[in-house]
């Protein structure tokens, strides 16, 4: 699934999806969920489309202990940052280098991720 979300294959991964055959939380070499790798690339419709699923993770870590919600940060997705904190994310989550969603967000310059993360925590 994660080449259908690298091309933002919403229609693909919809079909992939409806199949039944594929796990939601299967995760890359890198530990990375569906999920993540949605949130981390901001392909927006494809994670919106993965958030609705049930059964998703919103708090599943990858090898380095980081978040959806950190990687969303990172990229500075304000849509899917938003998305995730409607959903209940831990936006004091702390990697394995006791970095969170906020400092990602910070070492960036996404102010308007920044203030979000900020007001929420």
């Amino acid at each position: 699934m994660s080449r259908e979300i690298d091309m933002n294959g919403v229609s693909a991964v919809r079909l992939l999806l409806e199949t039944g055959k594929v796990d939601i939380e299967s995760k890359d070499s890198s530990g990375r969920s569906p999920l993540s790798l949605a949130a981390g690339e901001g392909r927006v419709p494809v994670f919106k489309l993965l958030l609705a699923m049930d059964g998703v993770d919103i708090e599943a870590k990858d090898h380095c202990g980081r978040t959806v919600l950190s990687w969303a940060a990172e990229k500075g997705s304000e849509i899917i940052v938003k998305m995730l904190l409607t959903a209940g994310a831990d936006v004091n989550a702390m990697d394995k280098d006791d970095q969170t969603a906020l400092s990602w967000a910070s070492r960036m310059g996404h102010g308007a991720v920044i203030a979000l993360l900020q007001k929420s925590s």
